[in-house]
């Protein structure tokens, strides 16, 4: 495939960095189930540990299906009610039907993808949800996507810009121009039309990133991972030992189910793997264990 912004090497990179960064937002979440202490229901029971789960792209007939796969890692915690944290790289040909929506595929179907794909639900509703990913995919062009965002039942000015100030750090490390830019794509795009509301209280989102430096947006998208890495897990430590209330367990359920709404109706990352012959147990990870629609 003709492509200096998306080279064998580069390819190799990107993946071993996905991987790398998978392992060690496995090491820390556990490490905040092991710390906990409550009392409430999350400091009961044992903590939790991520399985991980190998699958491959089956061997078909169709073109759109040719090769790779990827790891589940699953946690079902006290702190973390549900953490997944996978990591994929696949190949192959667009469907005749898809490649018209994806930039460099109409004019060569052959495509390479990899990233990672992260989502918590956490037990307590006091501790925020939260979700991130990063990826490269190659056609006939080449580039990088991915953000994180975070999402409070009950939100909180003082966590919300710990979490912000993250990701502007990352950003402006490489531009200034990112982070205004990069917040609003996130805010416009984590929206739930049908229900004029905002699915949390953002972060980044950025997708088709090329700036024809393949190691600046590669340095950049490994610090999106690394901002996410740093913050997030102490934001859980911040509440995770606070009690919490019924009627404040069925807010979360009921918060939960706008996530489900946003990830079947509108997410790109769920519509593409989906798509392209993903593992649909791995796609659909992303969904809340208990949700509640009033």
């Amino acid at each position: 495939m003709p492509n200096e912004y998306g080279n064998d090497t580069q390819k190799n990179q990107a993946q071993a960095w996905f991987e790398l960064l998978r392992d060690k937002l496995c090491a820390a979440l556990e490490a905040v189930e092991l710390d906990v202490k409550g009392p409430n229901a999350s400091s009961e029971g044992e903590a939790g540990s991520f399985e991980r789960k190998s699958w491959e792209r089956p061997a078909s007939d169709d073109s759109s299906i040719a090769g790779g796969g990827g790891v589940m890692s699953i946690l079902r915690g006290r702190v973390f009610e549900k953490a997944g944290v996978n990591v994929s790289t696949v190949w192959g040909e667009f469907s005749e039907e898809f490649r018209k929506n994806v930039p460099g595929a109409s004019q060569d179907p052959r495509f390479w993808a990899s990233g990672i794909s992260v989502v918590i639900h956490p037990r307590s509703p006091l501790v925020p949800a939260a979700h991130m990913n990063t990826r490269m995919i190659v056609t006939t062009r080449g580039w990088f996507g991915g953000g994180g965002d975070l999402t409070p039942v009950f939100p909180e000015e003082e966590e919300t810009q710990k979490f912000h100030r993250a990701y502007k750090r990352a950003c402006d490390a490489h531009s200034e121009d990112y982070y205004p830019k990069f917040k609003k794509w996130c805010d416009e795009y984590f929206f739930l039309p049908h229900r004029n509301e905002a699915r949390g209280v953002g972060g980044i989102f950025y997708d088709n990133f090329n700036t024809g430096d393949w190691e600046a947006d590669f340095a950049l998208t490994q610090d999106v991972g690394r901002a996410f890495l740093e913050t997030y897990p102490l934001l859980a430590r911040t509440k995770m030992d606070h009690p919490w209330t019924n009627e404040q367990r069925q807010a979360q359920r009921v918060k939960r189910g706008r996530y489900v709404e946003f990830n079947l109706l509108y997410d790109r990352g769920t519509l593409f793997g989906l798509k392209t012959g993903g593992n649909t147990e791995a796609i659909l990870m992303s969904l809340p264990p208990d949700t509640a629609w009033p």
